[in-house]
């Protein structure tokens, strides 16, 4: 007779207690431990098992031995007397019940306990899964251009291949002087104020250095203020540095634009930045002066660093420009990202940077913290960075996708109109980028897991999308679609989906 797993344990002693994920949750925070709900879904669909104190507080809350939720050495028992919690072990029991109960397994680090990247989590996770299996997933969760016949331009590969051989040794940490020169007169460009070639720094994608930057900043239970909905990464990046991420409203009947009202009211004495993400991903919101300028003064007032994440800043459509805050606050210590992965469609090629600007003498020790980091990865993809300047000078293809006309501005018309059709759905327009948030009547669906959502569309129809919740939206009442597929694809993915909610109760 098969052994049954760990998982299985934990969903049958659900089942025979009445209790969801979302009640796992729940009382354990009502016990004063934090659980997140990706993290409950990875153990109970099998992905991962929990460390021996998170164990130990789903077997408090089970009712059984956590001996026999870990691997079945003990039955269930109805009748027995809960086992005092950790923090209650007398001395010398620790020892013991952390070799029992872990089983020799090696733990992945307590740092990650909090760190969600659900744009490629649980459901991705079962997509590949359904995958191989044999079934044919069309992947609206991440955007990455080239699956959708999304080409670099030709000069760009030319010039790549050209210099290989001048790119196989390392660059300096920040990177190839004619790339940091490229980007230094794009930030003048951009009319971002005193940015010499030092304040430039290149990386593998803005990821990397968006991870960087946070590491050399923040001290344990630092905060920074980060949008809701956010890209996860920054969420995810403020958490593995020892900070909290606090995450402010934005308002979707304002076109997203963020809740002045609410940063305010979640500044505290330990607040050290403000992350500013636009163009917006998830929601493609963008930015006005008039709003840029807003967070301008709160940073101002509270004297916090700006982390501006301007990566879609060459996506742009209905005619409207993008302004980098840097520009408006050159008295401020300012920190820029961008790269090349989205406006030249080679989001493989892993090529970012990141400027600093405003205020540097004051920011002297950080910046030494970032040179540090920097020196210690030795450098970014030579080879991608050796394209750089290429890529920044000269007719600029992706002008031509987000213009009436071109594939990202057409495709962004049908996704939006598609979606708004179908009842119980709304959308706001997005003014930049690959994406579309759209709103879901929870009331009409019934909606009250957002990730369950996600799944049950990838089931039956075979449509990956991310839920709102792998952004750090709180209500399970939104998810995110990338709008790259060619319209044809498109017509088919709405068509299902509107067929999916005709149906559909949670």
């Amino acid at each position: 007779m098969r052994e049954q797993t760990f998982a299985e344990r934990l969903n049958e002693t659900m089942t025979a207690r009445s209790l969801k994920q979302a009640d796992l949750i729940r009382i354990a925070g009502e016990r004063g431990t934090k659980l997140g709900k990706s993290q409950v879904s990875q153990y109970a669909n099998g992905k991962t098992v929990p460390r021996s104190d998170v164990l130990r507080i789903l077997s408090d809350i089970l009712e059984v031995r956590a001996e026999w939720l870990i691997d079945g050495t003990e039955p269930v028992s109805e009748e027995r007397e809960i086992e005092p919690p950790l923090h209650r072990e007398k001395e010398g029991h620790a020892e013991n019940r952390e070799k029992d109960g872990a089983m020799g397994a090696i733990r992945k680090s307590t740092k990650l306990d909090n760190v969600l990247y659900d744009v490629r989590g649980p459901v991705v996770e079962e997509a590949e899964r359904m995958e191989q299996a044999g079934a044919t997933i069309l992947k609206l969760n991440i955007g990455n251009p080239a699956p959708f016949d999304f080409r670099a331009p030709d000069e760009m590969i030319y010039d790549m291949g050209r210099q290989l051989a001048d790119c196989e040794g390392y660059s300096s940490a920040k990177g190839l002087f004619s790339a940091r020169k490229a980007i230094m007169q794009y930030a003048q460009l951009k009319h971002i104020e005193g940015v010499t070639i030092e304040d430039v720094y290149t990386g593998n994608g803005v990821s990397e250095l968006i991870n960087l930057s946070l590491l050399a900043l923040l001290d344990n239970g630092d905060e920074v203020l980060v949008p809701s909905p956010d890209y996860p990464l920054w969420t995810a990046c403020v958490t593995l540095a020892g900070g909290t991420p606090v995450h402010y409203v934005s308002d979707e009947q304002a076109e997203w634009y963020p809740d002045m009202d609410d940063i305010r009211k979640k500044i505290t004495s330990r607040t050290k930045a403000l992350v500013v993400i636009n163009p917006n991903n998830p929601t493609g919101s963008l930015y006005p002066p008039a709003v840029l300028q807003e967070l301008i003064d709160i940073a101002r007032e509270h004297d916090l660093i700006i982390f501006s994440d301007e990566i879609y800043d060459r996506v742009v459509m209905d005619g409207l420009e993008h302004v980098s805050i840097a520009s408006m606050a050159p008295d401020l210590f300012c920190v820029t990202f961008s790269g090349l992965s989205k406006s030249h469609m080679v989001a493989g090629y892993r090529i970012g940077w990141m400027i600093l600007s405003g205020n540097k003498a004051k920011a002297h020790d950080y910046i030494l913290g970032i040179n540090m980091l920097c020196n210690m990865r030795m450098c970014s993809n030579v080879p991608a960075q050796s394209i750089v300047q290429t890529a920044l000078g000269g007719h600029q293809s992706v002008q031509g996708y987000v213009v009436p006309g071109g594939r990202v501005y057409e495709q962004r018309e049908f996704v939006y109109k598609a979606l708004n059709d179908i009842p119980g759905v709304t959308a706001v327009k997005p003014k930049a980028g690959f994406y579309i948030f759209p709103k879901l009547d929870v009331k009409k669906f019934n909606i009250t897991d957002d990730e369950q959502f996600a799944l049950d569309l990838l089931h039956e129809k075979k449509i990956l999308v991310v839920h709102g919740g792998g952004f750090n939206w709180k209500k399970p009442d939104h998810f995110r679609v990338v709008f790259l597929p060619r319209i044809e694809v498109l017509g088919e993915a709405m068509e299902s989906l509107a067929d999916f909610l005709a149906h559909y109760r949670q």
